[in-house]
Formats: structure tokens, sequence, C-alpha cells
């Protein structure tokens, strides 16, 4: 990988952001297929002055930046998923979620509301999920990257950005970053509770700060609200160039009804594979290389 300095200091290109979206087993899966891809053709991602890990994004994240090469992360994908531990956000479970969201308040309150349907799902460390997200990194410290990691504190509702200067362990940060409520518990970090940091944003652009170069990958580009979707966030941001990867229809095919189904992984990362030889141009031009 370039040196930051070096990057930063490259004249013209500007300060680069790669943000990760949520999307499950399936959307870990398709990005590591996508950034493989366009990193053969030339175009490295992953050498972003900042990368911002939402959910799934937040696995990947951490991977990224950790100097693993990303060949050797997309062929792990296409191993078999024996110590990969499933789920499944039933439309019964989701359903639940709703009424948080729906009810009057600000953005906090609606978030300590999908917090308390969280603990009563699960009661904290009922699931070794930190044990999962440990077995899903290579490298289980933070690396000497910008990498902002995403989480809602599942009592208060308050928006978390969890960074090497946080003074919390990466994996319980992925891990919280990925507690998708009614599917795993919240996660407890330093006596407070933390729960997936897709509540509040599936990709959550605006932590990125001023960037003049953003690519967003995608999974879920829905958002809960006009305030929170990607396109309101980049108005935020302002980089002067930019672009929202979303899967293909290949790739939602692969993705198939639950996107915590381990068994879906190979194809998924085979699907953004494929799809990654279509956005090499737009991706050359918005990366400045």
């Amino acid at each position: 990988m370039a040196d930051e300095a070096e990057q930063a200091d490259e004249p013209g290109r500007g300060r680069t952001a790669l943000v990760l979206g949520g999307g499950g087993i399936t959307g870990i899966a398709w990005e590591l297929g996508i950034l493989a891809g366009v990193a053969e053709a030339g175009v490295d991602l992953s050498d972003a002055d900042v990368v911002v890990g939402t959910s799934a994004g937040s696995v990947v994240g951490a991977q990224v930046t950790n100097d693993v090469p990303l060949a050797d992360l997309y062929a792990a994908q296409l191993a078999p998923p024996d110590a990969e531990l499933g789920g499944r956000l039933s439309r019964i479970a989701a359903l639940k979620l709703a009424p948080p969201y729906l009810l009057p308040g600000s953005g906090r309150d609606k978030l300590a509301r999908v917090g308390r349907v969280a603990h009563a799902a699960h009661r904290p460390g009922s699931v070794d999920r930190e044990g999962v997200i440990r077995s899903r990194l290579p490298v289980h410290g933070w690396p000497d990257r910008d990498l902002r990691i995403t989480a809602v504190d599942a009592e208060s509702g308050e928006f978390t950005v969890f960074t090497a200067d946080s003074d919390v362990d990466l994996v319980s940060a992925v891990a919280a970053s990925c507690a998708v409520p009614t599917v795993w518990p919240p996660v407890e970090i330093g006596g407070r509770t933390y729960m997936d940091g897709g509540m509040r944003s599936t990709a959550n652009v605006d932590v990125v700060g001023d960037a003049d170069r953003v690519v967003v990958l995608a999974p879920l580009p829905r958002s809960f609200s006009r305030r929170t979707s990607i396109r309101a966030q980049l108005e935020k941001v302002g980089p002067r160039e930019w672009s929202v990867v979303t899967p293909d229809a290949d790739a939602l095919a692969a993705f198939g009804r639950n996107l915590l189904d381990p068994a879906k992984r190979k194809v998924a990362a085979e699907a953004g594979l494929r799809q990654s030889r279509d956005l090499v141009d737009e991706l050359r031009h918005v990366w400045g290389v």
C-alpha cells in the first residue's frame, strides 16, 4: 500500500475516503469481491486516507486497513464457511424495529427505543459475538490507519464512532457495530452497551468529514430517513468526486433473502468480483488514478 502522507500530498488528488456499508455476511463477501476486483485492475480503494465501516463494513474495514492482501481476503470468502455463525433477521423481528422509528421524537430518541427492543430480545453477552468477530479478523489490533467504526449506544441512542484513540479493543468495536437488534445481543464496552451502527444509517457517509474523493460500497442503500440517506450525507460532505456502488441484479440474486446466511458467502463474493469489472473506469476517475 502507498504511504498515506504521499497519497494526501499527491497533486490534484486530495483526501480520499472509502465508506463500507452494512449488509450482513453476504455484504462482507460482496464488498471484498468489489475491492479485490478493482484493485486487480489498478484501482486500490483500500489505500484511502479514511476508511469508515458500519456493521458488515466494519469487518471489511478492519481487514483491509491491516495490510492483508485483498486477493487473500477475497480467497477466504470462497472457502467453506465452517466457522461462520449465521443468523436470520426474520420478517417478524424486522417489524419490531419499525415502531421505534415511526413514533415521534429526535433521531436519538428513536435509536434509544430501538436499543430497548435490542435489550428485550437478548441479554448483553448471551452470545459470544466477539469470538465470531475475532475469527473473521486476521489481525486483532487497530491499524496504523484512520479507521472509523460506527455503533449506537443502545441505552442513550447516541451515535458513536470508535477509532484507534477510543481506548476500545478493535474486536469489541467491530462486534458492537455488527450487533443487529433482535438478531444479536448488544455488546458491552466500558460499562455501556452498543448495537449496530447501521441503525443510524446503513453507511454513515458523513463520518468521513471533509473529503475530496469518496467511494461508498452500499449493500443496503436504503435509509430510515432522508436525513440519514447516503445522498443527503454526501451532500453534507460535499466531495469533489464520488461514487455509490450498490449490488447489481446478479449480486442481489446471489444474496438471497437472508443476508446472514453463511452458505451464500461464496456466491456473493463471486458476484462482487464480476460486478467490479463494470466499475473500473468510473472508480479510476473518482479515485484520481
